[in-house]
């Protein structure tokens, strides 16, 4: 049985770069990291250069940028900046650059070829006559060499700017102009130009019918040209073809060579390299005749496989290798990704414990012997790597020392000396086991630093936000702890936004709520508590709109109001449906989109609940006044008009009451207000038509209290209940309605409109 190389199989696609051959097998190490740059602390581009970017650690297939969309487009600047130095201003840079790029160039470059050729003017060489010598040779050799390659061009590109990137495989069948360009390069004695007559032999053999003379003619003359860029891009051609031969061994050796020495195509290189079997991978590093050959292939597989076992092979055969960089920092994120703290469920201690126990010690073992040995090329990633891996294994005074031992060399750039000052805040905080005054000072200016200043500086790639809400937890489970429940509430708040948690829990015990509003009134806050209250997205104002929820909700209106004034511009806001009006079916957006002839505040409808209470109590208009109150607290409630009303951070956002917490949930389908309300209205009722609407309010009310029980609290898994087909009941409300008020109008409102009701009467 043949055993696999590549043993993850995530994602496979065609590439579009060779031929269609390439198939990659895992990314980033073989599991999808979900928005990976919000969930470590360990800031790739500190120690990589930018070439090493897309092989960072990711959920994509390259880090950044997904997909390589760069096939056109790659070598863009290169190509131009040379040409450029090679005509020396006998053609104006942007003049250069247009013939290289534009695709409306094409036409007019052909028109000048053939002006060369036969000496007859055309339209191009009439309309650039003025702006460029065309009797100057370099220009003639420009013009040329552009003609020559727009023709391989025609098949190698699908985009409109024209480049030398391959992008799709299509037959070049022009043998004539294969020759011509062989034969220029045979011919030519200007080096640049000869260089780039090569590069285009190879890449039109490459596109021809006849593959197997690109790989001749390569072998041919390699040693003749100097190994540039176009060099290895002529040599990720040759490993290309060898691919489609399944030559696997000498594809993926030469790719290696391609990402060892030609930074700008590594993603290419990396994207192609596959050795299909084992054997392939031994045939290949058999073919390395140095060290460095053999660190490359082992770097390109680091991709795909095992960074410990790569980063160990390639220390042993090249420890200056640049390579070990990136392969350190998939290293260290990885890490980081097998090692989760709950602070909900676990203590601080607890944490740590778990923490120590996920670290694998092999890879700890092996990053220290590399920062100690110093033959790295950049010994201050690996001893800040070590001082990282140190302290998640709990040695916070080893992991001190590595970070001061990380300072020599460490570049003079913002990013690593905010890189270096993350790890050390990170050690500094573990340390801490108890809150007090003096463990307080040890990190107030980088908690600063960390809310306040880096959100507004904006470092470029700086990963803080993972250490910005461990903090939070960690010194809200350090408070919770000692009991401290206000200061662990500030730094964590207890807000979720899924199934069944919405809001904040924190809030439904009074003693904290008070407790919290009366922490917001002090005057004297020490630092710790000024930090914390900073970074708290709620405020005094959002905790008493939460008791004027609440306590309208108990029809303790007094006090509702009270909480409401307190609230600043939050009184103010308008409500989006007249929470006044009792329809006979509920539509909030459709009431909201109604033409309404006077619009409510907060404020405005607590006042008028009041006042119609009022009226209430002393007998005046009983059964209007009553009917409104009943309409307004049904409108507040999930199946009225006015959700927003209780639509809070505290007390939660969703289009189902299962979204809720538990005490929230109760709180927004209860009717028995609004059915205290309608029941008053119907006792106080002198007409049918009025005494049969107040019926049909109680049935609606009914109604829900019965979807209350069956859906949101008779069963856990409500939905298993939705294909009973019980889609309504006999409501005594409908019974009524039926058996007493038949002859009213309001009576035939309700069938018109209302489906249950309709069903009901005709079954």
């Amino acid at each position: 049985m043949k055993k696999t190389f590549l043993s993850k199989l995530l994602i496979t696609f065609s590439s579009i770069l060779l031929f269609g051959y390439g198939i990659i097998y895992a990314c980033g190490g073989g599991d999808w990291f979900d928005n990976w740059y919000y969930n470590s602390n360990f800031t790739p581009e500190t120690f990589a250069d930018e070439s090493y970017v897309p092989l960072f650690l990711s959920g994509d297939v390259f880090y950044g940028i997904g997909f390589d969309d760069q096939h056109n487009s790659r070598f863009n600047d290169q190509i131009t900046a040379d040409w450029q130095s090679f005509l020396k201003g006998k053609m104006n840079p942007e003049e250069v650059k247009a013939f290289l790029l534009d695709n409306d160039r094409k036409i007019k470059v052909e028109e000048l070829y053939f002006f060369f050729k036969t000496g007859k003017k055309n339209e191009s060489s009439i309309g650039f006559a003025s702006k460029i010598n065309l009797k100057e040779p370099k220009v003639k050799e420009f013009i040329t060499f552009l003609y020559l390659a727009q023709h391989i061009e025609s098949v190698s590109v699908v985009e409109k700017n024209w480049s030398y990137d391959p992008v799709v495989y299509k037959s070049f069948t022009d043998a004539a102009i294969i020759k011509e360009i062989e034969n220029k390069y045979s011919a030519i004695k200007d080096t640049f130009l000869k260089n780039r007559y090569w590069f285009q032999t190879v890449k039109a053999y490459f596109y021809s019918d006849n593959k197997q003379k690109a790989i001749e003619f390569f072998n041919k003359t390699a040693s003749e040209v100097p190994q540039n860029t176009l060099y290895y891009r002529a040599v990720s051609y040759i490993a290309g073809i060898h691919y489609k031969q399944k030559n696997y061994a000498v594809s993926n050796y030469l790719y290696s060579r391609v990402f060892d020495k030609c930074p700008e195509m590594r993603v290419v290189a990396a994207y192609n390299f596959h050795p299909q079997e084992n054997n392939d991978w031994k045939e290949s590093l058999e073919m390395a005749s140095t060290n460095q050959e053999k660190a490359a292939l082992w770097a390109i597989r680091g991709y795909y496989n095992d960074e410990q076992e790569v980063i160990a092979a390639i220390f042993e055969l090249d420890p200056s290798s640049s390579h070990l960089n990136y392969l350190l920092t998939r290293l260290i994120n990885n890490q980081e990704n097998k090692i989760s703290a709950d602070y909900q469920k676990n203590t601080v201690a607890e944490n740590k414990k778990q923490q120590k126990a996920k670290l694998n010690q092999s890879v700890l073992a092996l990053v220290d012997t590399i920062a100690n040995s110093d033959t790295v090329d950049k010994p201050y990633s690996w001893k800040m790597a070590l001082g990282y891996l140190l302290s998640l294994n709990g040695d916070y005074d080893k992991a001190d020392k590595m970070y001061a031992a990380s300072e020599k060399d460490l570049p003079e750039t913002v990013l690593a000396s905010s890189q270096l000052r993350l790890l050390r805040f990170v050690n500094n905080l573990n340390k801490i086991s108890k809150i007090d005054s003096k463990s307080e000072q040890t990190i107030l200016n980088d908690l600063k630093w960390l809310y306040e200043e880096l959100p507004a500086k904006n470092i470029e790639n700086l990963r803080f936000y993972n250490a910005s809400n461990w903090s939070r937890q960690y010194l809200s489970a350090l408070y919770k702890a000692q009991n401290n429940v206000v200061m662990a509430e500030l730094f964590s708040q207890s807000t979720a936004y899924y199934s069944g948690n919405a809001g904040n829990s924190f809030y439904d015990d009074e003693k904290n709520l008070l407790a919290m509003k009366s922490f917001l009134q002090k005057s004297d806050k020490t630092q710790m508590e000024q930090i914390a209250e900073k970074i708290y997205n709620l405020k005094w104002r959002d905790i008493s709109n939460f008791q004027a929820v609440k306590a309208t909700f108990e029809n303790k209106i007094p006090q509702a109001i009270a909480y409401m004034k307190e609230t600043d511009s939050i009184q103010h806001y308008v409500l989006l449906g007249n929470p006044f009006n009792g329809n006979i079916k509920d539509c909030h957006d459709c009431e909201h989109a109604a033409y309404q002839k006077r619009k409510f505040t907060q404020m405005e409808f607590l006042n008028l609940i009041n006042e119609m209470q009022y009226k209430v109590a002393n007998n005046e208009d009983v059964y209007n006044n009553s009917l409104l109150l009943g309409n307004a607290f049904y409108n507040i409630s999930h199946f009225g008009n006015a959700r927003t009303f209780y639509e809070i951070s505290i007390v939660g956002y969703g289009s189902s009451p299962t979204y809720f917490r538990e005490a929230m949930k109760r709180m927004i389908i209860d009717g028995s207000v609004s059915k205290m309300y309608y029941q008053k209205a119907l006792l106080a009722a002198t007409t049918k038509e009025q005494k049969a609407k107040c019926t049909y309010m109680l049935a609606k009310c009914e109604r829900n209290d019965f979807y209350n029980q069956r859906y949101y609290f008779q069963n856990k898994n409500y939905w298993e209940v939705y294909g009973d087909k019980i889609n309504f009941q006999e409501w005594n409300g409908f019974k009524t309605l039926e058996k007493d008020y038949s002859d009213t109008k309001y009576y035939q409102d309700v069938i018109r409109e209302c489906g249950y009701f309709n069903t009901y009467v005709n079954q």
